[in-house]
């Protein structure tokens, strides 16, 4: 009989971040505190939802005078303590299903539901608390366009590349100081509402800690709800690392498989690596790209980001690209292109 193929070494490093999160998770369980889960937007199709949340043991939050969440520091969003291969209980469309966390305590699986189009709730469970309710956008058969969104420099002002600057945005920073990009809210919100039904989706580098702190920054400043997808910052088993690039392919190659008949516009910026993930996308699925905005740094913000990406050319491309520094300017050239009226 052949030899069975031996399982791929962990990098040492996330043996030692495992065994750092263990250790947490005893001494805080010693002290009384429990698990719970934090879901996050997820979407769906015509008989399925993928659902995304993690599983932390965190302080309780306190609220402000008008019972929104107090201000939040950023370092705040870092020291919940993620459970390891928690078992999670998700209540969908009247089944029950039962799935396991991964290593980080995130929740990211399909479920075979059938729920109606647009906004749909569902219910989230685990170590028997009280179940939390949990959100999805299912696309309607016939749909034939969607948005995807990067986040930092996109929507919101981070000059993230830079690592002084990123550590600053991430841990230190107050959430209610974070600036949206000036006219991005009214834009995303003009292409939903000319098609209707679209999904919408945020797909960011950042980590899946400040998906809380994100998800309230979006409504404070009146963007589109949407979809939520991020990732964790720390290592895989192979690499000290995740690569934002791969994160954010592997994304929109799902997308392109789950979603076959949507063309997507994909929304980014110049001071990171939209333009040539974006780029490599569009070569591998010409068929779900319906344009490429590009968000142009300001020159201030592109210093402080360590420059801009260099241009590539398009104008043998598939789908039309467009770029300015700002919501407005993209309006008008989307406008120019059809894609908005």
């Amino acid at each position: 009989m052949p030899s069975a193929t031996p399982a791929p070494r962990i990098h040492w490093f996330a043996r030692l971040e495992h065994r750092i999160h263990v250790w947490r998770e005893r001494r805080a369980r010693r002290r009384g505190r429990t698990a719970t889960i934090l879901p996050f937007p997820g979407y769906g199709g015509p008989g399925w939802v993928r659902v995304v949340g993690r599983v932390l043991i965190v302080r309780p939050q306190r609220a402000a005078k008008n019972g929104e969440p107090a201000s939040v520091r950023g370092w705040r969003s870092f020291v919940g303590i993620p459970v390891s291969f928690a078992n999670v209980r998700i209540d969908i469309g009247g089944t029950v299903h039962e799935v396991a966390a991964d290593r980080g305590g995130v929740i990211d699986t399909r479920i075979e539901a059938d729920l109606p189009a647009g906004w749909q709730t569902f219910t989230i469970s685990v170590e028997g608390q009280e179940p939390v309710e949990a959100t999805a956008f299912v696309a309607a058969p016939g749909i034939h366009f969607g948005v995807v969104s990067d986040v930092d420099d996109t929507v919101m002002v981070t000059a993230l590349p830079r690592p002084f600057i990123a550590f600053w945005n991430s841990f230190v920073l107050d959430e209610h100081a974070r600036l949206p990009v000036p006219g991005m809210a009214v834009l995303l919100d003009q292409l939903l509402r000319e098609h209707p039904g679209a999904p919408m989706v945020y797909l960011s580098t950042g980590a899946w800690n400040v998906a809380p702190t994100l998800k309230r920054f979006l409504g404070r400043h009146l963007f589109p709800a949407g979809a939520m997808l991020l990732t964790d910052w720390g290592p895989t088993h192979d690499r000290w690392f995740r690569s934002g690039r791969d994160h954010k392919l592997s994304n929109l190659r799902r997308l392109a498989v789950e979603f076959p008949d949507v063309k997507w516009l994909l929304i980014g910026d110049d001071g990171q690596h939209d333009e040539a993930i974006y780029t490599q996308f569009m070569q591998e699925h010409p068929e779900s790209v319906a344009g490429v905005a590009i968000r142009r740094l300001l020159p201030a913000e592109a210093v402080l980001a360590g420059g801009r990406a260099e241009p590539e050319p398009h104008a043998a491309d598939s789908a039309p690209w467009v770029s300015a520094e700002d919501g407005a300017g993209l309006r008008d050239q989307l406008s120019d292109v059809g894609i908005l009226r």
